[in-house]
């Protein structure tokens, strides 16, 4: 499956900032050597020979943005109501779990329980939308906030993954 994931690096450029975003998502699909992946692969929206992701599946998305111009604006908002969907999505599926099945039922995963715990308590993957410069995932607002208040020079960088 596709989504589209977005870091928000400090960058004093476009250049800049879709390098420093390239980093972070090499991070979640495990390029580095210290780093586990998360997703499969990522494509950036400078990319134009594939057929299958990025600019090919979602249409124009900018590169990077500085998160004050109106396209960071517009992605950052996406990233985020992205994030809270699918927590409050599983959080739904948690609280039926708790009201409707037993705990043997849970454990042995009846309706998916035990995933939609997991996906509950993800720090990143397919659940995680927003991402700091150091490949962490963004999950809550509090977070959101003090990483927007903390730079002057914030960007964010969109990107196709595949999980």
């Amino acid at each position: 499956m596709h989504i589209v994931i977005y870091s928000l690096v400090e960058a004093s450029t476009e250049d800049e900032a879709l390098s420093t975003g390239k980093t972070v998502f090499d991070r979640l699909v495990g390029a580095n050597p210290h780093a586990g992946a998360v997703f499969d692969y990522h494509v950036t929206f400078d990319e134009e020979d594939t057929s299958v992701a990025g600019k090919a599946r979602w249409g124009e998305l900018p590169t990077a943005a500085p998160v004050d111009s109106d396209d960071g604006q517009d992605l950052l908002e996406r990233g985020w109501e992205a994030t809270k969907e699918e927590f409050e999505r599983n959080l739904e599926r948690v609280k039926e779990a708790l009201n409707e099945l037993s705990d043997e039922e849970i454990m042995r995963d009846e309706d998916l329980a035990r995933h939609a715990f997991h996906q509950v308590g993800a720090y990143d993957g397919p659940t995680i939308f927003l991402y700091n410069e150091h490949a962490n995932g963004i999950r809550h607002r509090e977070q959101l906030d003090q990483i927007l208040e903390a730079s002057e020079e914030l960007w964010i960088v969109p990107a196709d993954v595949h999980f």
